[in-house]
């Protein structure tokens, strides 16, 4: 399989950032929404938010090399079948999924560094609290950082049904160039 993007299929890169992206988005909201169930005495209390923490500031990194890869080895274009509609949802929507991610990062971020404490990565090295003490900055944060999860999730599973109605209804190679294969 190719490295790079070619102009009829994804390659190797872009291949595994799209589902470890995939992968690493719906885990870590699933491990959220375990984690502030926990009660006080639970070992997982702490445990559970530094992993969340160490795993999302690490997507971050993942997404901002991400971005830079799309200018690298730009994707291939839309199919031909595709109509100006359906290629602006395409264009609109991948935008709204990247914007929506780094914004969820953001809000965990702030959500994190709001008493002045940097964020312990896996324990090897730490990312300073640029920003803190904003009025309510944890609990606005924290509820941003909610919703917008939600809507990550809820749109990246619309994203999938869309892959999905293009290989099964109208029968083109979309879902098939994520999967490495040609057009």
């Amino acid at each position: 399989m190719q490295v790079r993007n070619s102009s009829s299929r994804y390659g190797a890169v872009s291949i595994f950032m799209h589902w470890g992206v995939a992968l690493t988005v719906f885990s870590l909201f699933g491990l959220g929404l375990w984690m502030v169930g926990l009660d006080y005495y639970d070992p997982w209390r702490k445990a559970g938010p530094d992993l969340h923490k160490s795993i999302g500031l690490v997507l971050l990194a993942v997404m901002l090399l991400r971005v830079l890869w799309r200018f690298v080895s730009p994707p291939p274009p839309a199919l031909a079948s595709y109509g100006p509609l359906t290629r602006l949802g395409a264009k609109l929507g991948h935008l709204a999924l990247y914007l929506g991610l780094f914004a969820v990062m953001i809000a965990g971020y702030l959500i994190s560094t709001a008493d002045g404490v940097g964020i312990p990565v896996f324990g090897l090295f730490e990312v300073p609290a640029l920003v803190s003490n904003l009025p309510d900055q944890a609990d606005l944060a924290g509820v941003i950082h909610l919703w917008l999860a939600w809507g990550v999730v809820v749109f990246a599973g619309l994203h999938a049904l869309a892959a999905l109605k293009h290989h099964f209804i109208d029968h083109d190679a979309t879902l098939m160039r994520m999967l490495g294969r040609k057009a």
